[in-house]
C-alpha cells in the first residue's frame, strides 16, 4: 500500500491501546485524516509531542483500510505550548479545532487548513484578543463552507442595508420588515464590527468596544452554531469578552 505526506493540524486525540493513540487532522490536501500514531504514548517517542491538538507538522502517512498509520512527524508550528498556558487562547483555539472536525468531508478544503492555521498561529503570538481571533475564524470558515452572512443587505428579502435585527436561522443582518418576534436587535457599532471581523480589519476589531465585542461575540457563536446544526462544546467554557 502507498505512502503520502502532507501538512496537517491536528485536531484531536484518543488513546488506542496501551501505548497508540488515533489523531484526528485537517490537511492541506487531503481533507480530514484519521491515523494511528503508534507508540507515542511511550516516554522514548520521538514524535509524539507534535502530534498533540493544536500543533502543525509535516507528516508521512502509510495508506491502511480503515485507519493510516503515522510513520514520521516533522513540525512546522509549535503552537501548542503557546496556547495552553492563557484560559482564553486554550479555550478559543479549542473551539476552532471543534469546528473544524465539524465540517463535512467535502468542506475540508486547503482554505480551510489555511484559515485554520492562521487563526491558531494568531491566538499563540496572541496579536489579538482571543475570542475575536475566534470569532474572525467562525464567521470565515462558515463563508468557507457556504454559509456566509448577510450582514449589510437583509438576508431574507435583500433590502438594502443598514439594518438593526439579526436571525441566524434567516442567515443575518434582516429588515424591520422581515425580522420575526424575539429577533436579536444589532447596534451599529456591533454591526461594524461583525463586517470587520469577516474582513479581518483588525484596526477596527481591536478598537471595538467592550459592548459591541460582547455583543458581536454572542451573534457569532449563535450564527455558527445554527449552521453546524449541533453546539460548540468548547464555547461554554469560554470566558466573557473584556
Amino acid at each position: 500500500m502507498p505512502t503520502y505526506r502532507d501538512e496537517v493540524v491536528v485536531l484531536r486525540t484518543h488513546k488506542l491501546g496501551e501505548a497508540d493513540r488515533i489523531v484526528t487532522m485537517l490537511s492541506r490536501r487531503n481533507g480530514k485524516l484519521r491515523g494511528v500514531a503508534k507508540g507515542v504514548r511511550r516516554t522514548s517517542s520521538r514524535f509524539g509531542a507534535r502530534l498533540e491538538p493544536f500543533m502543525v507538522a509535516d507528516v508521512q502517512l502509510y495508506k491502511g483500510r480503515s485507519l493510516d498509520i503515522i510513520q514520521q512527524a516533522e513540525s512546522l508550528g509549535a503552537y501548542g505550548a503557546d496556547i495552553a498556558v492563557h484560559y482564553d487562547r486554550y479555550t478559543a483555539a479549542s473551539a476552532m479545532v471543534e469546528t473544524a472536525d465539524r465540517l463535512n468531508e467535502a468542506e475540508a478544503t486547503p482554505q480551510q487548513y489555511l484559515l485554520l492555521v492562521g487563526g491558531l498561529r494568531a491566538l499563540a503570538r496572541g496579536d489579538h484578543a482571543a475570542r475575536s481571533v475566534l470569532d474572525s475564524y467562525l464567521l470565515r470558515v462558515m463563508s468557507l463552507s457556504g454559509w456566509a452572512p448577510s450582514l449589510s443587505a437583509c438576508a431574507r428579502c435583500g433590502a438594502p442595508g443598514p439594518h438593526r435585527w439579526f436571525v441566524a436561522q434567516l442567515g443575518g443582518i434582516v429588515c424591520d420588515a422581515c425580522a420575526p418576534a424575539g429577533a436579536a436587535r444589532v447596534a451599529p457599532e456591533t454591526g461594524e464590527l461583525l463586517r470587520a471581523l469577516l474582513a479581518g480589519e483588525w484596526d477596527v476589531v481591536d478598537a471595538a468596544g467592550d459592548g459591541a465585542t460582547a455583543a458581536s461575540s454572542g451573534l457569532v457563536s449563535a450564527y455558527a452554531q445554527w449552521h453546524l446544526e449541533r453546539g460548540i462544546r468548547s464555547l461554554s467554557h469560554l470566558e466573557a469578552p473584556r
